[in-house]
């Protein structure tokens, strides 16, 4: 049995006899089946297995899920349904309004299920973690290059475009998210959209980035200082940041509270006096998408496990002054973590 089908029995398990479970959502399907295009439906019940498409990915759907019986249909939902006559249907809560109600209308007994994947998912492999590994690695490397090449005077946009050619260049497939580029008052917006901002000696850059390899993702921050000392305040937001990351990551291990690994990082940016200025939860899940289960803030619940992979991304942003965050990728293990995005985390200069 291959991977996939692998994956497919255990959420078989989980299914009730007499439900077919209707899968929409492309990361799924992806997770389920090893096949990548742009539309796909899957359908999995205790004897029923299917994969519809459209005629774009005739070859493509043949060969990364050889093993199930493809559908081959512009209305791709329609024609799986067709093909599953009685059955009764469970769909996933991402399902959109239309597809669910076309799913009503063969079954009127439908059941949505918020999702039976995605605590699969969270859980990884060998072949996932290597392949988030190996975007990680690019990432690293990536942005290593980066910062050798900046000079005073380039824009946002321009750092941001560079930055996803060398992901490219080492050898990705894609970005895993837009870039962000932050500098000056800009690296306060935890989530600014690069622009044509340029820059200067003094300023604060915050660049936030990940490759992506086979669908899986990398998450990264570094804070850098653009051609100058830092100033006193710079250097005190930047530690206090630092220090709170640093113990954050000391208490990632198999089985640690999720609201617990946030409380240590707030708390120790608190006694910094910088708790409300920590806007954002301390971080998320990674895999074939950039935020996924499990989540770490303030009301999260639950506990992290073995074999996942989740960021810890602590930050301070002072409005119109700079902010600083500091994130890492990490892979749970069950004596702590493995970082996958090793690299310096001080408050290097660049642009010199």
């Amino acid at each position: 049995m291959n991977t996939y089908a692998q994956r497919r029995a255990c959420l078989r398990e989980s299914l009730d006899t007499n439900r077919v479970l209707m899968i929409t959502s492309l990361e799924n399907v992806r997770y389920l089946t090893g096949f990548s295009g742009s539309n796909a439906v899957c359908a999995i019940g205790r004897d029923v297995e299917f994969i519809g498409t459209d005629g774009r990915y005739v070859d493509q759907v043949a060969q990364q899920a050889p093993d199930l019986t493809a559908i081959i249909d512009r209305d791709t939902l329609s024609a799986v349904l067709s093909k599953l006559p009685g059955a009764r249907l469970e769909v996933e809560g991402s399902i959109t309004a239309m597809d669910l109600g076309m799913c009503q209308k063969h079954d009127a007994t439908t059941i949505v299920h918020a999702s039976r994947v995605a605590p699969l998912r969270m859980i990884k492999d060998e072949q996932e973690l290597a392949l988030i590994a190996t975007a990680c690695d690019i990432t690293v490397r990536a942005l290593s290059a980066l910062a050798s090449e900046l000079v005073v005077g380039m824009s946002e946009i321009g750092i941001a475009r560079r930055l996803e050619q060398l992901f490219g260049e080492f050898g990705a497939q894609d970005r895993a998210f837009e870039t962000i580029v932050g500098a000056g008052s800009h690296s306060a917006i935890p989530h600014h959209r690069p622009d044509s901002t340029a820059i200067r000696p003094g300023d604060f850059l915050v660049v936030d980035c990940g490759a992506r390899v086979d669908g899986y993702h990398a998450d990264m921050t570094r804070t850098f200082l653009v051609a100058a000392e830092p100033e006193a305040w710079q250097s005190e937001l930047h530690a206090a940041v630092w220090e709170s990351q640093t113990l954050a990551r000391a208490e990632v291990r198999d089985g640690a509270s999720s609201a617990t690994l946030d409380s240590v990082a707030r708390s120790s940016l608190t006694a910094a006096g910088l708790g409300q200025e920590f806007t954002h939860g301390l971080g998320h899940g990674v895999g074939l998408q950039i935020h996924e289960p499990p989540f770490l803030g303030p009301r999260a619940t639950g506990s992290i496990a073995a074999g996942m992979a989740i960021t810890v991304e602590p930050g301070a942003y002072l409005p119109g002054r700079g902010g600083v965050r500091i994130e890492d990728t990490l892979a749970v293990t069950a004596s702590g973590a493995q970082v996958l995005t090793e690299a310096s985390r001080a408050l290097d200069i660049v642009a010199v």
